[in-house]
């Protein structure tokens, strides 16, 4: 957090409407300070934020905005002061209008997998960093046949062209990647460093090449393993939870698939943390609390949403429906995060409330 003009100010995300109050945050460059400016600009005031902190404003070009967690980090991004640049394969930005910084933010349409227009586009640019979150996530889809060249276009291709660009003006890059780089197996946690990669399905293994290509091609690399991801712009486990029990009393739901969800709104903060240093490497976030089933998240959702509905739960096998291969074990070791000095994202069951009554499910 810095301290910022009016300009910068009027750009900060505003997701609820309601009062308004302008609040004058001390120390707000340390973490509390930091973390109380950031909820009052969330719940829609004005934050004046006093204290000093080391180091420029950042210009950090983001891919993906128009899903989950590229809106949310352009947001937190420009909420600290640094120049967002946001991209997609859209001729403009496509995503929620939610009111908030992105939707205005400068923004440029780029297909990560024209080599030539992304080595063009950096250039323009010259960002002093990138966070790479475009990627083809439908892992279902991914298993078709006539749409394995354009995956591992996106994923593998792209990663690469945007490492490369990154490259040729000593940008620092984050990527975003997943525990389906392992084989899913076992109980034992999955930590960052970790080198025994076994995808089980097609998408697990554009996002371990992905990652390869960034570390082969970079020094100043962070890749960040997530998952069960879910955030305000886009299709995610816990809307469709909700949105099934509507119309349903009771759903089915796997409780032998093991893991942590992640919240984008919060995800976003330790990424904007991480890329503001220069603490390279390997690390694993998802939100705290614990590790858990699908079907604890759904009756977690559910009850969080003031619903009654049954969850049933059964094994994958008892499931079927998945073309893909999914991991029993998605249990991600986060401890790394703490040991580098940054501050881990919270509580899974507060995530989850607070994400339901900011989408208003």
């Amino acid at each position: 957090m810095r301290e910022r003009s009016k300009e910068q100010w009027d750009k900060v995300p505003v997701h609820r409407q309601g009062i308004e109050i302008r609040v004058f945050v001390t120390g707000a460059t340390g973490q509390l300070g930091y973390d109380c400016a950031r909820e009052l600009i969330r719940r829609g005031h004005e934050a004046i934020g006093s204290g000093s902190r080391a180091g420029d404003d950042m210009k950090i070009f983001v891919t993906g905005v128009g899903g989950q967690l590229g809106h949310d980090v352009v947001n937190d991004a420009i909420g600290r002061g640094h120049e967002a640049v946001g991209s997609d394969i859209a001729e403009h930005y496509s995503g929620v209008s939610d009111g908030s910084a992105v939707v205005t933010a400068p923004y440029v349409q780029l297909d990560i997998t024209d080599r030539a227009a992304v080595a063009a586009t950096i250039e323009k640019i010259k960002p002093d960093a990138i966070i790479h979150c475009a990627a083809w996530t439908a892992v279902d889809a991914a298993e078709d046949e006539e749409n394995k060249a354009k995956v591992h276009a996106i994923n593998v291709d792209g990663t690469r062209y945007i490492a490369e660009a990154a490259k040729s003006i000593d940008a620092k890059m984050l990527y975003l990647s997943t525990d389906y780089v392992f084989d899913g197996k076992g109980e034992r946690p999955w930590q960052p460093d970790d080198k025994n990669y076994a995808p089980l399905n097609y998408y697990g293994q554009t996002k371990l090449e992905g990652e390869l290509a960034v570390s082969g091609t970079l020094d100043k690399f962070f890749i960040v393993r997530i998952a069960w991801v879910f955030g305000l712009n886009g299709k995610n486990f816990i809307k469709t939870m909700i949105n099934v029990g509507k119309t349903h009393d009771a759903v089915r739901v796997v409780d032998d698939q093991i893991g942590t969800p992640t919240y984008t709104f919060d995800l976003a903060r330790l990424l904007v943390d991480m890329i503001e240093t220069e603490k390279y490497g390997y690390y694993h976030a998802t939100n705290e609390g614990g590790y858990i089933s699908w079907a604890d998240l759904a009756e977690e959702s559910y009850r969080a949403a003031g619903m009654n509905v049954k969850v049933n739960r059964v094994t994958t096998a008892e499931y079927g429906l998945s073309k893909a291969a999914r991991p029993e074990n998605s249990r991600l070791d986060k401890s790394k995060l703490v040991g580098c000095g940054f501050t881990p994202l919270p509580d899974w069951k507060d995530a989850v409330k607070r994400y339901i009554a900011e989408a208003q499910l």
